[in-house]
């Protein structure tokens, strides 16, 4: 199906070295203190790309759930095809789309899983509902229906009925370190500005323009 041309032109700004932070991790909470203000639904929404052994890519979206200087950090089910993935292929890429301020930013690096401790101390900060959510899904898997998911949430509520939910073995965080991260933002003429920070072998970064 062919898609209308909308025409559409970038110029709500433009980004220049100058105005870039030291490192990526500030310019990062720059730009999402301006996503945040300009009321973006879920600015923490990104998409998270990965690859199997095999190379076949997959891509879904996932909340960012902490971002410091060792990395970003989102939390699933480790038997997802994410979390199995990521075993076996631990690298992938993250993609913010900040459509309505003609911005996104990519973050590559490798990944490793977050401490028992990390993950649990975020585990008990969930609802109660999606503490048991976790234990309920098999996520990735193929399931019979929902009824069979609404009955295991039922099984699990009289279970856990007044108790402490514990962590799940299977569920916990992923820490991405980045080595890229992408600070891209709409031009005229798709004249975009995309400049990269990329770390060294001394851990500092250097700034790199990329052509649009």
């Amino acid at each position: 199906m062919p898609l209308a041309d909308l025409r559409k032109d970038y110029a709500l700004s433009g980004l220049t070295e100058k105005d870039l932070a030291r490192d990526p991790f500030r310019q990062f909470e720059k730009w999402f203190q301006e996503a945040e203000a300009a009321k973006i639904a879920e600015p923490n929404a990104m998409t998270l790309a990965t690859a199997g052994r095999d190379g076949r890519a997959s891509a879904r979206t996932v909340l960012l759930k902490g971002v410091d200087g060792r990395g970003f950090v989102f939390y699933t089910n480790y038997e997802s095809r994410k979390g199995r993935e990521l075993d076996v292929n631990p690298r992938a890429t993250l993609l913010f789309p900040w459509v309505a301020l003609e911005r996104q930013v990519i973050i590559e690096g490798p990944v490793v899983r977050t401490s028992r401790e990390e993950s649990e101390a975020y585990f008990h900060s969930r609802p109660l509902a999606s503490q048991l959510g976790a234990w309920a899904s098999p996520q990735s898997s193929i399931i019979p229906g929902r009824k069979s998911l609404e009955d295991t949430m039922k099984e699990l509520e009289k279970k856990y009925a007044g108790q402490v939910v514990p962590l799940p073995p299977h569920w916990g965080g992923f820490r991405l370190n980045p080595e890229t991260v992408e600070f891209w933002q709409g031009r005229r003429s798709r004249l975009h500005d995309r400049l990269r920070y990329r770390r060294g072998s001394d851990g500092g970064w250097s700034v790199e323009r990329l052509a649009p």
